[in-house]
């Protein structure tokens, strides 16, 4: 059996990444950086061209209708990029969350407008992922009350799917009273953290939201987190290996250098294997449910601590130069810092792996 990538898979990653090396190239994402903006208008309006809004909603409500290993093809892309953009909350947690647990209504108010780009939605399931004193959402007779942390995709959006404390989702408006949105600063220019709190804000329960559900989108956003570390990843090799061809020391390219070559190497050797652990976790999540969340905790464990060596690496081969803004690997750097990070660290996703396995008590 060859696992592989169709030729529509292919057309489909070449077409985001042409995009985006055309329209966003490093200078704009300096500038987007600089202007304190999480992410580029532009670029969100190129890839809703482009279909990427609506690449898991299917046709029927104006999406594309494919499944989850497209969209880690297309994270991966917009990681290798280090795109200004919104995506694994916006595009691939929140519809997901409608459509597995939303009503008839709940799905046709919301599902078509995401799948444009119209509206944009956010995610707050930091709660479901780790539970922290003092922080929560509670929920009574349709009414919310709490803060909640880490919400995935906040700047600009017009929907928030809130988890509360026992792991029931909700769809709650922007522009809801009572809610107020703080944004959260992190190491990332590039992707947008927020924070809610809720005093009376009035919620729209999902009525199939409830832990499967919110387990289901988890899973999703840490292989899209996975795909999007991968392709950072692949970024900072080829700009490591193309920086070791042209810098010369000693009358000769550092590339010549022994030393540098096993670092080009063993960056690569622990990379490369990594992407048929993604492409499997995401085939896993549409066909092999029963093993869905254990590979999505393999991926976004592995893939977190393959992806810091992988920075750090780069970055050494580099000199002095990989610390400066001139070579940029800091938006990486960063990128992959956050994606380790968002929806739990390795240590805390390799532990809920062994609960799957039952060897650890829950």
């Amino acid at each position: 059996m060859e696992f592989g990538l169709s030729s529509e898979q292919r057309m489909l990653q070449d077409a985001v990444a042409r995009y985006l090396a055309e329209q966003s190239p490093l200078r704009h994402v300096r500038d987007i950086a600089a202007a304190a903006k999480p992410c580029s208008p532009d670029v969100a309006a190129g890839l809703a061209d482009l279909g990427v809004p609506g690449v898991i909603i299917p046709a029927e409500f104006g999406g594309m209708g494919l499944g989850l290993l497209e969209a880690a093809l297309v994270a991966e892309t917009l990681g290798f990029s280090v795109a200004p953009a919104h995506f694994a909350g916006a595009h691939v947690m929140a519809p997901l969350a409608i459509l597995l647990g939303g009503s008839d209504s709940q799905q046709q108010a919301w599902l078509p407008q995401l799948a444009t780009g119209a509206a944009r939605a956010a995610v707050a399931v930091s709660q479901a992922v780790e539970v922290r004193d003092g922080v929560g959402v509670v929920a009574r007779d349709g009414w919310l009350d709490g803060t909640a942390l880490f919400v995935l995709d906040a700047a600009d959006a017009d929907l928030f799917v809130v988890a509360d404390t026992t792991g029931a989702l909700h769809l709650v408006a922007a522009d809801a009273p009572g809610l107020t949105q703080i944004p959260l600063t992190t190491i990332d220019k590039t992707r947008s953290v927020g924070e809610l709190r809720m005093t009376g804000v009035k919620a729209d329960p999902l009525p199939g939201g409830g832990g499967r559900t919110t387990r289901r989108i988890i899973d999703a956003g840490r292989i899209m987190l996975a795909a999007d570390i991968l392709g950072a990843g692949t970024a900072m090799i080829e700009q490591a290996v193309a920086y070791a061809g042209t810098r010369v020391q000693f009358g000769r390219p550092i590339g010549s250098f022994q030393a540098v070559k096993h670092m080009c190497a063993e960056m690569a050797a622990a990379l490369e294997p990594c992407r048929s652990l993604v492409w499997y976790a995401a085939h896993a999540f549409d066909h092999a449910p029963d093993e869905s969340t254990l590979m999505a905790c393999h991926a976004k464990s592995h893939l977190s601590e393959v992806g810091r060596f992988v920075a750090r690496t780069s970055t050494e081969v580099h000199g002095g130069m990989g610390f400066t803004d001139l070579a940029g690997l800091h938006y990486w750097f960063k990128r992959i810092g956050l994606d380790r990070q968002l929806l739990g660290g390795p240590e805390l996703v390799r532990n809920e792996a062994a609960r799957v396995q039952g060897w650890i008590a829950a």
